[in-house]
């Protein structure tokens, strides 16, 4: 058999094997690549929170707001930078850490754990501000 006709049979021997070795390749990439996108979404919703709750606390933290006021403005932080079912669950309050007076926000939201449904994992963030007193 000439050397034409054994590569000619080798080719017949292999026709098809990239639709298989794409398929099998798929089911190992496509899951990470979506794990992945997930694990960004759900830290850049938390990450988002907490820059949220952190500018809550501050501005009610000034001598003339209070925790009422950080509540409404980290609700609108979270609902400009994500979406309003994100900013159900703040609370802020007045605080004393180590004798300093200090205003908390805290924000619970729900994550959704697969793409944007399915169960969700519970985020708890909190923002802290030293709470400005009159000179």
């Amino acid at each position: 058999m000439s050397e034409r006709a054994r590569r000619r049979d080798r080719r017949a021997e292999e026709s098809g094997a990239a639709v298989v070795d794409f398929v099998l390749v798929s089911l190992v990439l496509i899951p990470l690549v979506l794990g992945i996108m997930q694990v960004a979404l759900v830290m850049y919703v938390r990450s988002t929170l907490a820059s949220a709750a952190a500018e809550g606390a501050r501005y009610g933290a000034t001598i003339d707001r209070g925790p009422g006021d950080a509540v409404v403005r980290t609700r609108s932080r979270i609902r400009g930078a994500i979406a309003d079912r994100f900013a159900g669950n703040v609370s802020a309050d007045r605080a004393r850490v180590d004798g300093v007076a200090t205003m908390a926000v805290r924000v619970r939201a729900k994550v959704p754990a697969l793409g944007l449904w399915g169960p969700g994992v519970s985020l708890d963030v909190q923002g802290h501000a030293v709470q400005e007193v009159v000179p």
